[in-house]
């Protein structure tokens, strides 16, 4: 890092935070610290999603799967993701703009009752604390390579960074931070994917002789002995989808905020294919890395893939041009996009399904009050993630495999909650809760129980997931029908 790059970064993320915090709103409310009060328009929606669900984990882990035989296969994946958009623009995203709801979870509520609302909102804050810890892990990671830093210094840095401004600003700060933030890391991927094939002996060519040479190129795979093959991108991405788009509250939030449920709709649509094409994107870096380090020096590429484009960046990019200063600032950019919005969404989260109901109507919790109490939950969920980030250095696998788990767990799980109460109309808060922990209990048996050859692949754990949820929670509400036909319900 020159003089040069440390300019690029600090002026980078000093615009990004600046335009953000003079865009906040003034008024001291929960509608308006939370939701942007709902006034937000659709393509800073649209930017916002991107950013929020494309992390440090996409800028440095996705590259890993074109560097393994994967390659294009794993846009299949979002091929589905695509599709499961499109079914939560048809069949959830009405139930959030029935009344004027705060949380995801208020729905549950309605339906079933507090204790629905409050299991899925703890899954909720359980599994995005878990989820974006491991994306903070990454951020951290590069830190520490480039300056020597412990990744607890790390850490606290990026937290700290984006606590600042999304404590001041709210959801209105962290919404047009996304956008900025999204333009960052999109230039910084670009012009990365640029200078490794600068790199390359014959540019372009050398980089498509290798693709064809590997079989990379493919974007199609029928075979079902691949985890990224048709099937599981379609029929496992369209419930990945719907449950992380459709009942994580990170996004429902965004929706929320939106002007009206029209906007909302064009918003998470236009994401998918974006989101695609991003993919697209640090899948043909990891293609270009794999090409470059087999024509300079096997070796040199580090064993894990999430560590071998930060490895490019602090050790081929040329030195003071500005250039790794740019990756720097795309890297925290990612990060703090997906940290700022996780924050956010479960201090959120945590006051409306925990709090407000607990507290009902008492005077003592003045607006103030409240507002004061959602900045300290904010503080307290930055801490939580800023700890999981320190401790994920201890995880082997591939942190986009994990955080894409974590994500599929909780989102078939919700998925399979909110269908169940869309398409019954008797079912109980008892059989939800019980047919959920079958779906949980079911999930974690195929991955870690060893029924399987090998583990489930990440598109199906959210239709596994899913479909048992639905299936238990229908079966235990019928057979309570057969044992007590006169118990009312």
């Amino acid at each position: 890092m020159g003089y040069i790059d440390w300019t690029v970064l600090i002026v980078a993320l000093s615009v990004s935070i600046s335009v953000g915090l003079l865009l906040r709103g003034r008024e001291q409310t929960l509608d308006s610290f939370l939701l942007g009060d709902r006034s937000l328009p659709w393509w800073a929606i649209l930017g916002s999603i991107v950013a929020t669900e494309t992390s440090t984990a996409t800028v440095l882990s996705v590259p890993g799967h074109g560097i393994s035989p994967t390659g294009l296969r794993f846009l299949q994946l979002p091929m589905g993701l695509i599709c499961g958009r499109i079914l939560v623009v048809v069949v959830l995203l009405p139930l959030f703009y029935t009344g004027k709801l705060s949380s995801a979870y208020q729905v549950l509520r309605t339906r079933f009752g507090l204790e629905t609302s409050r299991a899925a909102a703890g899954l909720f804050l359980a599994t995005r604390s878990l989820g974006d810890g491991l994306r903070l892990y990454l951020a951290a990671l590069v830190i520490q390579q480039l300056l020597g830093w412990n990744l607890g210094l790390g850490c606290a840095v990026i937290t700290g960074a984006t606590i600042v401004y999304t404590l001041i600003g709210g959801m209105r700060s962290i919404v047009w931070n996304d956008c900025i933030q999204w333009c960052i890391y999109m230039l910084g991927g670009l012009v990365s994917l640029g200078v490794i094939v600068s790199l390359l002996p014959a540019g372009w060519d050398t980089l498509w002789e290798h693709g064809m040479r590997t079989d990379k190129w493919r974007l199609i795979e029928w075979s079902w002995d691949q985890d990224y093959n048709f099937w599981s991108g379609l029929i496992g991405g369209i419930v990945l989808s719907m449950g992380t788009h459709g009942t994580d509250h990170m996004m429902v939030q965004r929706y929320l905020s939106a002007r009206s449920q029209r906007e909302a709709a064009w918003a998470l649509i236009a994401s998918g294919l974006v989101v695609w094409l991003q993919f697209a994107l640090f899948i043909l870096i990891g293609i270009a890395l794999a090409s470059f380090y087999e024509q300079a020096n096997p070796a040199a590429m580090p064993s894990k893939p999430d560590q071998v484009f930060a490895h490019f960046i602090l050790n081929v990019f040329p030195a003071n041009s500005g250039l790794v200063g740019l990756m720097m600032a795309a890297i925290f950019a990612a990060s703090m996009s997906t940290l700022s919005s996780s924050l956010s969404s479960s201090a959120s989260a945590f006051m409306h399904d925990f709090v407000l109901p607990a507290i009902g109507n008492r005077p003592w919790w003045t607006t103030r009050k409240l507002y004061l109490l959602t900045q300290i939950l904010t503080l307290g969920f930055g801490s939580l993630q800023m700890m999981i980030g320190i401790q994920a250095q201890y995880f082997s696998a591939s942190v986009i495999d994990n955080s894409l788990k974590l994500a599929g767990f909780s989102g078939g799980l919700l998925l399979g909650l909110f269908l169940l109460g869309l398409m019954t109309r008797k079912v109980g808060q008892l059989p939800a809760l019980l047919g959920t922990t079958i779906g949980a209990a079911t999930v974690l048996l195929c991955e870690f129980g060893g029924f399987w050859p090998r583990p489930l692949g990440v598109p199906w754990l959210a239709l596994v997931g899913a479909t048992t949820t639905l299936a238990s929670g229908s079966g235990l509400y019928l057979i309570g029908v057969a044992l007590f036909p006169h118990r009312p319900r």
